[in-house]
């Protein structure tokens, strides 16, 4: 593959050339949490090909998820004839071994105009997945400005304890991690916000890698669970 042939971003995403933007979306959702490298232990073999993967999955998005971008990108694919890959990920391996691996959507649309690599595309990739991942945690029963105070116990998760107080935001006001694993459980939890305002993301971020772990892995099930047939 030379840097200027486009990757194909719809294979990465599993869905036709056609797709809406909501099928994108959603593919989008799935993609992300099949790839993401917290699923993984930190120290895991598997975790640097994981990144590739997630930020190929990012570079996909960003490019499919915006009509000017796509269309651009649907006119170099034209362009170019590219035969489709037997994996598409396989592009992944064209890494110049400096922190992310090369991006075709970040120098076709960015550089090219005079942006630079790395802090902003890291910044996109985390901007992109913490949206979906809030909104798949309201997707899977949650429903933004409730007030809750019922919690349940799992002991087989993190034993949660903890309570939620009451207000649009619904500040958490015990066990962070123990809340958040309830609510991929099935607990309503409305608006989910530790007791500093940050959002379900943010707390998310602070977790420890195997807590991080077990809620992708968690609320992967829950997604995927939806999926009756692929995109």
């Amino acid at each position: 593959m030379t840097r200027s042939t486009p990757p194909d971003y719809y294979a990465i995403l599993e869905v036709s050339e056609k797709a809406s933007a909501a099928q994108i979306r959603d593919a989008y959702k799935r993609a992300a949490l099949k790839t993401h490298p917290d699923r993984v232990a930190s120290d895991s073999p598997d975790r640097e090909q994981r990144t590739r993967r997630f930020q190929l999955v990012n570079d996909a998005y960003y490019t499919l998820s915006d009509p000017t971008r796509r269309r651009e990108y649907d006119l170099q694919r034209g362009y170019y004839g590219r035969p489709p890959a037997a994996d598409p990920f396989t592009e992944t391996d064209d890494a110049p071994g400096s922190g992310q691996t090369y991006s075709w959507a970040w120098d076709h649309f960015e550089n090219k105009n005079g942006g630079t690599t790395g802090g902003g595309r890291q910044e996109t990739e985390n901007a992109q997945f913490s949206d979906a991942f809030e909104e798949m945690m309201r997707d899977e029963g949650f429903s933004e400005g409730e007030t809750t105070t019922n919690q349940q116990g799992t002991s087989t998760v993190w034993g949660m304890v903890g309570a939620v107080s009451g207000g649009a935001l619904g500040f958490i006001v015990g066990n962070v991690p123990g809340l958040l694993a309830g609510a991929v459980a099935g607990n309503r939890l409305g608006a989910i916000r530790d007791t500093k305002g940050k959002s379900v993301y943010e707390v998310f971020q602070e977790l420890p890698q195997d807590d991080k772990a077990r809620l992708l892995s968690q609320l992967a099930a829950k997604v995927f669970s939806h999926v009756a047939s692929p995109p």
